[in-house]
């Protein structure tokens, strides 16, 4: 039998192996440092997979809901014209109406929902129930997204004094402009006389509507700003208010802190053609 190697007497036991430097002589102690910079690499991957679900996901979803709006609207509207009757009030959830603002583009289109639950916005723009309706005295108020689910809405803070917002109807175009953002009587005369009838700059710039600005930032608890005639706590439609649209949306993007809000005064009512063959308003040519 071949007898086991030993070490010969006097030699030194191996060295063990060198640890490398910054390497903790435990394993298992873990640095506090570590642990939060693990935690806000978590943090800061789950905040981009919620940015690209917001963004980019409910984009898609949004997209074919609005699609499926659109076609219905038209069948209903072509129904309508075969058939014609007095219009009942939209059923929530239902398309019934057509908005396009023109300095956006001319791919900026989208059907206009009844409601402003998550269901409504989520298809579309949708309209505050209880408002009134397109071209109608008092205000035709709307909701939508500035982020994500087809974001109607992401280019409101872009919107101008006299820009148009045109709402198109089953018998019916509806051209609202942008009211003056100042509240200066003199520049409020100027920027409205641009593109309004001389009887609305007079309203705009020292009656009624005199403190109605085109676009501000408020709380979402400002409902008021939604009724007949913004800024005015009363439900009632006055003799010889003017028609109004109110759009509302988050603000700043990626918040629900406060509310964007576009205030617009129809300019312009122009009938359609039972055939579809008529005219476009002049804002959108």
């Amino acid at each position: 039998m071949t007898p086991a190697r030993t070490a010969p007497l006097g030699t030194p036991p191996p060295e063990a192996p060198a640890i490398a430097a910054g390497t903790p002589s435990n394993p298992r102690r873990v640095s506090v440092s570590q642990v939060v910079g693990e935690v806000l690499l978590t943090v800061g991957a789950l905040l981009l997979l919620f940015a690209f679900y917001e963004s980019y996901w409910t984009n898609i979803a949004a997209g074919r809901m609005q699609d499926e709006a659109q076609q219905k609207l038209e069948v209903q509207w072509d129904n309508q014209w075969v058939n014609p009757r007095e219009r009942p009030a939209p059923a929530l959830g239902d398309a019934f109406a057509r908005m396009y603002i023109p300095v956006f583009g001319p791919d900026y289109q989208f059907a206009i929902i009844e409601g402003v639950d998550e269901q409504a916005l989520l298809t579309g723009p949708g309209r505050y129930p209880d408002t009134q309706m397109p071209g109608e005295p008092g205000n035709f108020a709307v909701a939508g997204h500035r982020v994500g689910k087809g974001a109607p809405f992401n280019d409101l803070g872009a919107l101008k004094t006299c820009d148009a917002i045109v709402v198109e109807t089953q018998s019916s175009w509806v051209t609202y402009r942008v009211l003056p953002m100042s509240g200066d009587q003199q520049e409020r005369v100027s920027s409205a006389a641009a593109c309004m009838p001389e009887r609305t700059v007079a309203q705009v710039a020292a009656g009624r509507y005199a403190g109605v600005l085109g676009r501000h930032i408020t709380t979402p608890g400002d409902i008021d700003v939604i009724n007949p005639l913004p800024g005015d706590p009363s439900l009632d439609v006055a003799d010889g208010m003017l028609p109004l649209i109110t759009l509302t949306t988050c603000h700043p993007q990626f918040s629900n802190a406060e509310r964007m809000i576009i205030h617009a005064v129809a300019t312009e009512v122009m009938p359609k053609s039972p055939d579809g063959a008529g005219q476009l308003p002049a804002a959108m040519t």
